[in-house]
């Protein structure tokens, strides 16, 4: 089931965050921020948290948002599953999920940003998989020789 982000949730996704390697502590810091603002400003529509959730255990997340000045792009600022659940298939369920509810929304565009590192591979093939494409790459951007990729989805 996916559901709305509730508060009781934050904890259960930063302990996901911590599981995940490549994550530095400052990525889970900027993670946890948006999913903070999703808690605790229900009211707010900049960062649309959602849960994957089976049998009462949050295995997986999804926040989007509007892309500020733009009439009908999205970016999928955050999409992570469990790497230890059983369960196969959690990021698929939520990247499509994500993209309903931009659809939703009126969405032209959805966009995720990832790095370059090789550490980051698996990350880009779930997009490929995913039918995302390249469609900017920004070199030296995170780092010397950590590039920006933008992956993105258009819908007509």
């Amino acid at each position: 089931m996916i559901r709305r982000v509730k508060q009781a949730d934050a904890e259960k996704i930063e302990r996901i965050l911590k599981k995940i390697s490549q994550f530095t502590e400052k990525e889970i810091g900027v993670a946890m921020e948006l999913v903070n603002i999703s808690v605790n400003n229900q009211t707010q529509t900049d960062y649309n948290t959602f849960v994957f959730e089976e049998n009462g255990k949050v295995l997986g997340y999804h926040c989007t948002g509007k892309r500020p000045l733009t009439d009908a792009v999205y970016d999928l600022y955050w999409i992570i599953a469990d790497p230890e659940s059983e369960i196969k298939g959690i990021g698929t369920e939520l990247v499509k999920h994500a993209e309903h509810f931009v659809k939703e929304k009126g969405a032209r565009w959805l966009l995720a940003e990832t790095s370059s590192k090789e550490s980051y591979s698996k990350t880009r093939n779930f997009y490929l998989r995913n039918s995302f494409s390249i469609v900017a790459e920004i070199n030296d951007f995170y780092s010397a020789g950590d590039n920006l990729i933008v992956f993105g989805k258009y819908f007509k």
